[in-house]
């Protein structure tokens, strides 16, 4: 037991070698700094999440050759946008937050499966359920479908650009490496089970227990059980958990500021470089800088109160992280003994 315990802990505080992360640090500034800035020039920042998630697909592929990389983004991109989709008809709707809740959660084991076949890195359905978990939550109307597509598509065509244009500019080359696809089988199973069941359990508990966000209790269960095995998952809990909330004082520094959206956009831009130079290397420090990130970027899609984006993004991570580390276990027992059956 203790040395369990030993190698969790060991595994929380390492931090890896660093890998070419200077250069997805940019490609990231790049693909997420520039739509924010045309949103800025044209007044719609309430768009901004749609931007944001759109230009996520720049952080897929990040250590693949140049060819499967660009192929990578591109589908990453087009189910971030469907994700968008998906959880603004279900804000169209009127939909109560256990619908959402269990709409997001059936995203989150398809995405799963989805990714664990197509070898994505990063792997899994996290940003997957932050942007179907978020747009649910955001209130939209069925107008709203052609700007996620226009604001969402776009931002994935110029993330894209700006990792086209690198490896241009380095020269890479575009053959295709051969690369393998695990079939789908038990341990892609098992992983969709364990994804899907903790995101709907922490999605309901967050919706009943606090009502406002519970997705980011979906995303905290889902990056809880984001490891192959249960201390990789236990690790990834924890980093995500501490992160977290060192991560809220530092935003709530800055929305003590009352900043304004250029500012805002700075300042964002700053923390995104900073979470890829790390999230690579140790996820908990990563978390110190996304979650200003996370909520600075919320604060300008909605008119939320700072001390509500606060809490929730505090409570709603502790629910998350909780059920997530729960399930975790849960899932190792089951298939500990099914294995000796």
């Amino acid at each position: 037991m203790a040395e369990s315990r030993g190698r969790v802990w060991t595994g929380v505080i390492r931090v890896g070698p660093r890998a070419g992360d200077h250069r997805v640090a940019v490609r990231a500034v790049l693909s997420v700094g520039v739509p924010l800035v045309v949103l800025l020039l044209i007044g719609r920042l309430d768009l901004s999440v749609y931007a944001s998630f759109g230009a996520f697909a720049a952080l897929y592929g990040r250590s693949d050759k140049p060819r499967p990389r660009v192929i990578m983004q591109a589908t990453a991109g087009t189910i971030l946008v469907c994700s968008m989709l998906i959880g603004t008809v279900v804000s169209a709707l009127g939909s109560p937050a256990v619908v959402g809740v269990v709409v997001v959660a059936a995203l989150a084991s398809a995405v799963t499966l989805f990714a664990y076949r197509a070898q994505w890195h990063p792997p899994g359905a996290l940003f997957a359920v932050f942007a179907g978990g978020a747009t649910a939550s955001l209130p939209a109307t069925w107008s709203s479908l052609s700007l996620v597509l226009l604001v969402g598509g776009a931002s994935v065509a110029w993330s894209l650009i700006v990792t086209v244009a690198f490896v241009l500019a380095r020269r890479g080359s575009w053959t295709r490496p051969t690369r393998s696809r695990p079939a789908i089988g038990p341990v892609a199973w098992e992983m969709a089970a364990t994804v899907g069941a903790a995101a709907l359990l922490a999605g309901i508990a967050g919706a009943l227990l606090v009502g406002t966000h519970w997705y980011w209790a979906m995303v905290g269960a889902v990056a809880a059980v984001g490891g192959a095995h249960v201390t990789a998952r236990l690790i990834r809990g924890v980093q995500r958990l501490v992160g977290t909330l060192l991560g809220v004082l530092i935003a709530a520094g800055l929305l003590a500021l009352h900043l304004p959206p250029w500012l805002v956009i700075l300042v964002a831009v700053a923390l995104q470089a900073a979470s890829e130079l790390f999230v690579g290397r140790n996820y908990g420090i990563a978390m110190i800088f996304i979650t200003p990130l996370a909520l600075l970027m919320i604060s300008l899609a909605s008119p939320a109160t700072p001390e509500l984006l606060l809490r929730d993004r505090v409570i709603e991570t502790i629910i998350g992280v909780a059920v997530g580390t729960v399930v975790a276990i849960v899932s190792a027992v089951l298939r500990r003994r099914s294995s000796r059956s």
